[in-house]
């Protein structure tokens, strides 16, 4: 397998050094204003550019027919439109806001946690907390939006998240800290007892090595796909 790293800062050299190990060959390496080999080589793009260049990054290996992995968060807005083009292209494209296999299994008990309490009478308030090195560009994190989209989806009692709590939306906090890699907890609290789950990543080869595995997958696929399909969730 060929492939493009869209994005050279901590993942993307995180990607490449697995990459090496495995023998799969890197044609190009974009990031900000330079390009270095020819991105018209490469079977797979891997993204993690900044948001603001997502989606022309994106777009751009579309126009060669290259499918996409993205893992850069935080340009979701134009999702629809990244996923027309993919569609005229006739090309692939997977994106997730986390591509740690443990991150994932996180996201479907989260999922099942919410829809459980969606059962009950006595009410949960509930709350995201996230913590990441102080270069993450986004706050709060992808992947925090994630869950809290998902218990929204999940449970009837929640309609939104935010800095501020009330009674219909899920508080969210971002903390930024030096060497912290990701931390997600997610707790469920009642004036009775609280539930609390939480996902904390050592490094960042677990989101190199899933992105990787996601790339190997979508190879000579068409359509759009998310981290479930390839897990077989």
């Amino acid at each position: 397998m060929k492939i493009a790293l869209v994005g050279y800062g901590k993942m993307g050299r995180a990607i490449e050094k697995i990459a090496i190990k495995e023998k799969i060959e890197i044609v190009c390496i974009i990031d900000k204003k330079m390009q270095k080999g020819d991105l018209s080589k490469a079977d797979v793009s891997i993204n993690f550019c900044v948001p603001s260049a997502a989606v022309e990054n994106i777009i751009k290996s579309f126009d060669h027919k290259i499918p996409v992995v993205c893992g850069t968060t935080g340009w979701l807005d134009d999702f629809d439109l990244v996923k027309k083009y993919c569609e005229e292209k006739q090309t692939a494209f997977i994106y997730s806001s986390n591509f740690s296999f443990g991150v994932n299994i996180f996201f479907k008990i989260n999922q099942y946690l919410a829809s459980l309490m969606n059962k009950y009478d006595s009410p949960f308030n509930i709350s995201i907390e996230e913590t990441h090195h102080k270069e993450k560009v986004d706050s709060p994190s992808g992947t925090a939006i994630s869950l809290a989209n998902d218990i929204i989806e999940k449970n009837n009692s929640f309609i939104s998240w935010g800095k501020n709590k009330n009674s219909k939306s899920i508080s969210m906090i971002s903390k930024r800290q030096n060497k912290k890699i990701g931390v997600h907890k997610v707790s469920f609290e009642s004036k009775l007892d609280k539930l609390q789950i939480q996902h904390e990543a050592f490094s960042r080869d677990s989101f190199a090595k899933g992105s990787i595995i996601a790339a190997k997958w979508i190879q000579n696929k068409k359509g759009i796909f998310n981290m479930d399909d390839i897990l077989g969730f």
